[in-house]
């Protein structure tokens, strides 16, 4: 039992002291790049999808 509470205690003080933590303005500017980047590949997906539509449909088409 004392090894699990050494255990707890270390991984506090280890959460509070030792990690740096990113501050407000880093996780908001962090969650822009995040959905700017997702809404740009799911433009990309779309177009593929898309063009590979139409060309198949061409295709089928013949």
């Amino acid at each position: 039992m004392d090894k699990i509470l050494l255990y707890l205690r270390e991984s506090y003080n280890e959460l509070m002291d030792k990690v740096s933590w990113p501050t407000r303005q880093n996780l908001i500017d962090s969650a822009k790049v995040v959905v700017v980047s997702a809404l740009m590949l799911s433009v990309v997906v779309f177009v593929m999808d898309f063009v590979v539509n139409q060309v198949l449909t061409f295709i089928y088409s013949l």
